[in-house]
């Protein structure tokens, strides 16, 4: 069978769980499939729920089945759904598969065939189900991938372009009396988008956010949950968190403004925060995070700003 394995893009990660009615026809889902493998681990005991079942033809389940008797027995892809002792272990090998998923780390990976695409999400976690695999039409589901990455665009009622996320990034939206409420958001198309589990027209969205005196933050994913930043009067070492304008006191002495600019970099260094990630919060925190400024991707590795290109006007004879 010709047949690719590879670890999941991250945003493929999102098509590991089920998605809206929405999405799910957009992507071409078939439906998918739940296992564990027993309290010993050598086990493989499944499930399936179908989505449309139209679209689940004998040479689609046929090809699955090889599919999954190939992740199972053949050694060319690892053995990587032979036993839980084997999905651990291949797990292991690929870090980069991993993510935070509800409650501990899973691992995503994608198997293509000429037709369909089988996207998996794999819990080596003992007493849990072991694996998931969500089953597409390859070419909707690329598709789809592919529209959303033009990000979800948020604007006015008048259709100026606010700022946009990624499919997938969460947005927190204030109430006039200071309510604040998390919500992921996904891409439907350029003018569509799910707040939670409400559809929206983005210019629907905008106007009532205007009429009911609410505003919207994004919440970065490319951004840490917080970092260490210097005041620029008097060099005081502050937190600045996500999404949240003004700072937070801290009580970490210093001896002038140098050696706080020290200090930061120091902390921010430990936490893991690039110099583009603090430059971004430290814009964030003081006009909104969103403006272009809170973005990190708009500064190279030293927390430069990256100038935008200029278009070119040209000749102008």
């Amino acid at each position: 069978m010709d047949m690719t394995f590879r670890t999941a893009e991250p945003q493929e990660r999102n098509y590991t769980y089920s998605q809206s009615q929405q999405i799910s026809m957009q992507t071409g889902l078939i439906g998918h499939l739940r296992g564990d493998m027993d309290t010993d681990g050598n086990g493989f005991f499944t499930s399936w729920d179908d989505f449309r079942s139209d679209l689940k033809t004998q040479e689609f389940k046929d090809e699955f089945d090889n599919v999954i008797n190939a992740l199972r027995f053949d050694e060319q892809y690892g053995g990587v759904l032979k036993n839980r002792r084997s999905l651990s272990s291949y797990c292991y090998q690929h870090t980069e598969s991993g993510f935070d998923a509800n409650y501990c780390t899973e691992y995503a990976f994608r198997a293509d065939t000429a037709k369909y695409a089988y996207v998996f999400r794999l819990n080596p976690t003992i007493g849990d189900y072991n694996l998931y695999c969500y089953c597409y039409v390859r070419d909707w589901l690329d598709k789809h991938l592919k529209q959303a990455e033009r990000g979800i665009r948020f604007i006015t009622p008048n259709y100026d372009e606010k700022f946009r996320i990624p499919d997938g990034d969460q947005i927190r939206i204030t109430s006039s009396w200071g309510e604040k409420n998390d919500f992921t958001c996904r891409y439907i198309d350029d003018y569509h988008l799910e707040v939670g589990r409400n559809l929206y027209h983005i210019c629907e969205l905008a106007e009532r956010m205007e009429q009911n005196g609410a505003t919207i933050t994004p919440l970065r994913s490319n951004l840490p949950e917080q970092c260490y930043s210097a005041l620029l009067d008097t060099g005081a070492v502050v937190i600045l968190k996500r999404g949240e304008t003004g700072y937070y006191k801290t009580d970490i002495p210093f001896q002038d403004k140098e050696a706080a600019k020290q200090l930061v970099t120091e902390y921010n260094e430990k936490l893991g925060v690039t110099k583009a990630q603090s430059e971004a919060m430290k814009a964030g925190s003081m006009f909104g995070f969103e403006v272009p400024g809170a973005d990190p991707k708009n500064y190279d590795e030293n927390g430069t700003p990256i100038k935008p290109k200029q278009k070119d006007r040209g000749d102008a004879r």
